[in-house]
């Protein structure tokens, strides 16, 4: 109740702001990359008579919360795997519209500079929800560094590591927790926002990367209801942009790679 007072306000105070705008979204974010990707958007979409609320998120599961309970009108932080997860465990009907960036993940450590140098029976946090704590378990399948059950899919669980020859601790706390355990872990995996708000360097701290690969691009959700009105377009290509493409390009250096 606190937020959709919270969100009706500001909708008001947009609306008081821009009268002559012919629609007002509220599009949820996380802080980080996202929302700055989505300040950069806004005058693109003002210009096509669209103007955006941007409401920023600390977590993964508020967002997609929101949205279905009509609170926002779209969110942009998510891959596909987990918003598929997030609508079988809660039964939203959500969809996706666009495809917007990838964010390559990445294993970070204070205590060691190489991924080499990480002792036989290291800790290792993971994020503990199924599709970012899979996509780790994943990476670190692909690098050689254990093997995981055929079949597991794209939300592998630690339960589904089956040969881990250097006898690794994988330890799962929650995504936004990952970069403060690197005080209390040998290593971390961390998502690309939480590692740039953590103020760690995604192309040039982690010592393992991801490869820019797979089903984990970010997507653009709205309400099924919602996704063939006028106003989902022009989101769309406000984003989908040379400038917006070039922007991402140039203010994450790598970090974040566009997807159209």
């Amino acid at each position: 109740m606190v937020l959709r007072l919270l969100l009706a306000s500001i909708a008001v105070a947009a609306a008081i702001a821009n009268p002559a705008l012919a629609e007002t979204i509220m599009v949820g974010v996380t802080a980080g990359p996202h929302a700055q990707i989505f300040a950069a958007i806004r005058p693109i979409a003002a210009k096509n008579g669209l103007d955006i609320v941007i409401v920023e998120f600390k977590d993964y599961v508020a967002p997609n919360a929101a949205l279905a309970a009509g609170d926002l009108q779209a969110n942009s932080f998510q891959n596909q795997p987990y918003l598929d997860n997030q609508t079988a465990e809660h039964g939203y009907s959500l969809e996706t519209v666009a495809q917007t960036v990838n964010f390559p993940v990445g294993i970070y450590s204070k205590k060691y500079k190489s991924w080499d140098a990480v002792p036989q029976g290291a800790t290792v946090s993971i994020p503990n929800d199924p599709t970012n704590g899979g996509r780790f378990l994943l990476l670190l399948q692909d690098k050689g560094v254990l093997k995981l059950k055929p079949g597991a899919g794209f939300k592998p669980g630690v339960a589904d590591i089956i040969d881990n020859p250097r006898g690794f601790k994988i330890v799962e706390v929650d995504a936004a927790q990952t970069a403060r355990s690197l005080d209390d872990v040998d290593a971390a995996g961390i998502n690309t926002n939480y590692a740039t708000l953590a103020g760690l360097d995604p192309v040039k701290d982690p010592i393992l990367r991801e490869d820019p690969k797979g089903p984990y691009t970010n997507i653009i959700v709205v309400r099924s209801a919602d996704k063939d009105k006028p106003w989902v377009k022009t989101l769309v290509q406000s984003y989908q942009t040379p400038e917006i493409r070039e922007f991402v390009l140039t203010k994450f250096k790598g970090a974040v790679l566009p997807s159209w």
